[in-house]
């Protein structure tokens, strides 16, 4: 419903599961389990399993073949062709306004997460200057983009980056036509900092992109969350809605 897709190692996280593999059996029966019901009602319900994808690939599994085409030919196609394929069941599951009845039907509940108080606080929030352990981390950022999976060409990153929108990203990478900005937390940060930060991430996204298209550019931004500490467990479930790519546990005096 948020029209979100999710890593599998992000849901096998938040489901508690050790080993995103063991999804596998979980996806393929509520695939079977949608196709019974639509036989039962009548009415063709999406494969809402496309929603869990690869995270290099931003692709379902091969499975789910079995479920939007044949699965032989959907292993012939290429990863540009799956995309198509793919985006297109994606808008079916983002348009179909029975999921709260097929919940029903199955004796399931919505999950339910409350962020407004977090939210609230993190809102509320007033800055009281950089500390020294967020320095610390975002100069080991800014010189290790090969840690978020940007070429160490792009060392050193820029920092406090300013925006059009009057913010500054805490750090700033750019390669051939990719914009990387990355916010910084350190591990003294509380639930409801890093929870205004996943929400900056979104603001970040959205400004970043509106400028490369107002300078004529291809829209390609990724936002990170950069953790010296763990993402608290409450806030797993807003990262996966809001689809926020965040790196953990970061320790300053590896490189």
């Amino acid at each position: 419903m948020a029209s979100t897709p999710i890593v599998y190692k992000d849901l096998a996280h938040e489901l508690e599961m050790p080993n995103p593999r063991n999804l596998n059996y979980v996806l393929g029966s509520i695939g079977q389990t949608l196709l019974n019901l639509s036989e039962y009602w009548g009415t063709e319900i999406p494969p809402i399993q496309c929603l869990v994808v690869n995270k290099i690939t931003r692709l379902p599994g091969e499975g789910v073949g079995w479920f939007i085409t044949d699965l032989s030919n959907y292993k012939k196609l290429s990863n540009k062709q799956r995309r198509q394929v793919v985006d297109a069941q994606l808008q079916k599951i983002y348009s179909f306004d029975k999921w709260l009845s097929v919940l029903s039907v199955l004796g399931l509940k919505p999950t339910q997460s409350d962020f407004k108080k977090l939210t609230k606080k993190a809102g509320q929030f007033k800055g009281s200057g950089e500390g020294v352990e967020h320095k610390k981390l975002k100069k080991f950022v800014s010189n290790n983009p090969a840690y978020f999976g940007v070429p160490e060409s792009s060392a050193p990153g820029e920092n406090e980056h300013s925006l059009p929108s009057g913010d500054s990203l805490d750090v700033f990478f750019t390669h051939h036509k990719e914009h990387v900005g990355i916010e910084v937390k350190s591990h003294i940060s509380d639930t409801a900092d890093i929870a205004r930060g996943l929400y900056q991430c979104i603001k970040y996204q959205a400004v970043l992109e509106a400028r490369q298209a107002a300078n004529g550019q291809p829209q390609n931004v990724r936002t990170i969350l950069a953790l010296g500490g763990e993402l608290p467990d409450e806030l797993l479930p807003l990262k996966n809605v809001l689809g926020i790519e965040v790196y953990e546990k970061i320790k300053t005096n590896n490189g």
